[in-house]
């Protein structure tokens, strides 16, 4: 197959791979790119909690700040997350400096949906005093270099990066009614879920194909992210539009997207584990 082809018919170019069950790259159609995870310091030494995760050359970076605030009037006993995605122009052409596009507005939403569905932080933990005190947690995911998946590896980045987060003991005095912070006590974050994003992109409508680079994402008819957590529960179906998908065919990804959980929870407590003073 001449890289001609690739360049002026790449949809035919992939459909005599695709006829083979494999793929340019050489991954089968179920199969993920090499997958690799950073926490703490040796991603941001700014944020409280921080995360690098390479999805093959999709490389994206999440800081966790926390900061302290009053809650709101009508909730007055929860904390807020506030979650922000960046494609800045340094990770691929398609991107402007400037305002946020809307893919990045889209993917912020998404990553706000799975926070909400999955509860993989309940906002009255973030809680310090009732009506008085309460934490932010400013969440910036930035990609780096954008090859495809941008969805799975902003999850994930998000994931390790929150279970990085270590919170100092706070304190409301009574006296004076200001908060004490303790720099000396730090607790980790409580991460009640885990959620574990799982995209698909679908070709000539009817084929699935797991973790797709940009090339395939621009060629495929549609694309589906599934999200599970740890129970194999579903918090959150994702598909803008492209082709509609049978309830076999969407069977079929969540079970994928339950066996790739595992992976990704397995990977995340072995780095975890890597860190932890012996």
């Amino acid at each position: 197959l001449s890289i001609c082809s690739r360049t002026v018919e790449p949809l035919e170019y992939y459909r005599r791979f695709l006829k083979e069950n494999c793929r340019p790259d050489g991954r089968e159609l179920g199969e993920f790119r090499t997958t690799t995870v950073n926490i703490g310091k040796c991603s941001i030494t700014t944020a409280d909690g921080s995360a690098l995760v390479k999805l093959g050359n999709t490389t994206v970076i999440c800081g966790v700040k926390a900061e302290l605030a009053a809650p709101a009037v009508d909730s007055t006993n929860k904390g807020y997350i506030v979650p922000n995605v960046e494609l800045p122009s340094l990770c691929a052409e398609r991107f402007r400096s400037g305002p946020p596009g809307e893919e990045a507005q889209a993917a912020s939403q998404f990553i706000a949906d799975v926070i909400e569905n999955s509860q993989m932080i309940v906002k009255e933990d973030l809680c310090i005093a009732n009506g008085k005190l309460a934490w932010v947690l400013y969440c910036d995911i930035i990609c780096l270099d954008y090859d495809g998946n941008l969805l799975d590896a902003s999850v994930f980045a998000l994931l390790a990066a929150l279970k990085n987060v270590q919170l100092p003991f706070v304190t409301i005095n009574e006296e004076t009614g200001l908060s004490e912070v303790n720099l000396k006590q730090k607790n980790p974050l409580i991460i009640r879920k885990h959620p574990v994003a799982t995209s698909f992109a679908i070709f000539d409508d009817t084929l699935l194909i797991v973790d797709p680079t940009a090339e395939e994402e621009d060629l495929a008819t549609g694309t589906v992210t599934i999200v599970t957590d740890e129970e194999g529960r579903l918090c959150s179906v994702h598909k803008p539009g492209g082709s509609p998908l049978t309830g076999a065919k969407l069977q079929d990804c969540i079970t994928r997207a339950i066996t790739r959980h595992k992976e990704v929870k397995k990977l995340i407590d072995k780095v975890i584990k890597s860190l932890t003073p012996k």
